[in-house]
């Protein structure tokens, strides 16, 4: 399925390229980009400056940050300064009254600017010059609400690290092209989305993500649950990883695991069933018990064959999805290491199913109904009747 699949992503992709690279540049619309940014990062500087340099004729960056003493200004204020032909500007939110403090930024951003059509981009996303150029044309159908993109993991020094974005070269985009295929998008991924003014304001504006751990994936769903189409973008963006000990990396996957589970209970449990090689090791554990208490080769032979083709299989997937689709080289000269992650992968899945505490950004969180969450420490007074006022 996930072959069939990722066939018809290709195919569509050429199209979209073609159609976005068709409009000519005095008929593309102006664009605000969104950046919340919160502390130091990896090759932060490198990411925030990809924006900048966008081959787009009318675009501002609007950069979001709780309190001036936010580390990452001091690169944001260096780049402003290099770049002082692109328009740009930084957003203090404050101490956030929402549970999703990113989305708290986010609603005084988008009351800053005028324009409206929006580009939400994480800031440990890297992109090339012609990321605005191809992202934001499907928007001008009107139809289409929100566009989003696949993204291939870049990792830092390590192991960890290599193997967490393998998952994201590979075991993400499999199960996005999947749900495409099937269902049509009903949800977006966080790392970059386009999207109108209307179709935020259609679902009930920013405030409806708010109560969210996921709300990316709970913006496009209420975008499509208005009546817009959610469209996936023939266009990849670069996921920039730091180095990453086994703990962190399972922990961060840990938490978006949880987040699914609480979001979509029934789906999450089906997930487990789409992993390989966890199945192929149990049969031949089975097999080798078996054999201990009554020696039988032909059975032993058949587990080993099983195994030998769930490797093979995860392998196979980490080339066709991994390097095909999203073109991550890695993929290819390392695809006999995503069987591990196949591996990890499961473990994580399995142990989503223990609690409902979680740390983001050094900030305790407890999943509640629906995948709404709660921050643990902090007092909330909802901002139900407008969105909040910016602060330039």
């Amino acid at each position: 399925m996930v072959m069939a699949a990722a066939v018809r992503y290709a195919l569509a992709s050429r199209q979209s390229r073609r159609q976005a690279l068709a409009i000519a540049p005095q008929d593309l619309p102006p664009v605000t980009v969104l950046k919340p940014v919160h502390g130091m990062e990896p090759r932060l500087e490198e990411n925030l400056e990809s924006f900048f340099r966008q081959d787009y004729p009318q675009f501002e960056i609007i950069f979001g940050a709780r309190s001036r003493d936010n580390e990452a200004l001091v690169v944001v204020e260096r780049l402003r300064a290099k770049y002082p032909n692109v328009r740009s500007r930084v957003v203090i939110s404050g101490d956030p009254s929402w549970p999703n403090a990113k989305v708290f930024s986010l609603a005084k951003m988008m009351a800053s600017s005028d324009d409206n059509f929006f580009v939400i981009s994480d800031s440990d996303v890297l992109v090339k010059p012609d990321f605005l150029r191809n992202v934001v044309p499907p928007l001008l159908n009107p139809k289409v609400g929100l566009v989003t993109c696949l993204y291939q993991g870049i990792p830092a020094r390590g192991f960890w690290s290599r193997l967490e974005a393998m998952g994201m070269s590979v075991e993400m985009p499999s199960g996005v092209m999947v749900a495409d295929m099937l269902e049509g998008m009903k949800f977006a991924l966080g790392a970059a989305m386009a999207v109108r003014r209307d179709a935020i304001e259609a679902m009930g504006g920013i405030r409806e993500t708010a109560d969210f751990y996921s709300d990316d994936f709970v913006l496009g769903n209420r975008i499509a649950q208005a009546g817009y189409e959610v469209v996936l973008s023939h266009y990849k963006v670069g996921h920039v990883l730091a180095v990453r000990s086994l703990r962190r990396s399972f922990g961060d996957q840990l938490r978006w695991m949880k987040s699914t589970r609480f979001s979509r209970p029934w789906g999450h449990v089906g997930s487990g069933l789409t992993y390989a090689v966890p199945y192929g090791l149990l049969a031949l554990l089975l097999a080798f018990a078996h054999h201990h208490r009554i020696p039988h080769p032909r059975g032993l032979h058949l587990a080993l064959s099983l195994f030998a083709m769930a490797w093979l299989n995860r392998m196979l997937l980490a080339v066709v999805v991994g390097w095909g689709v999203i073109r991550d080289p890695r993929c290819l000269w390392l695809c006999w290491l995503y069987p591990l992650r196949d591996m990890l992968g499961f473990c994580t899945w399995a142990a989503s199913f223990t609690g409902n505490r979680f740390l983001w950004r050094g900030e305790p969180y407890q999943f509640g109904a629906g995948g709404r969450i709660t921050p643990v420490q902090r007092s909330l007074e909802f901002l139900r009747d407008r969105l909040p006022q910016a602060h330039d």
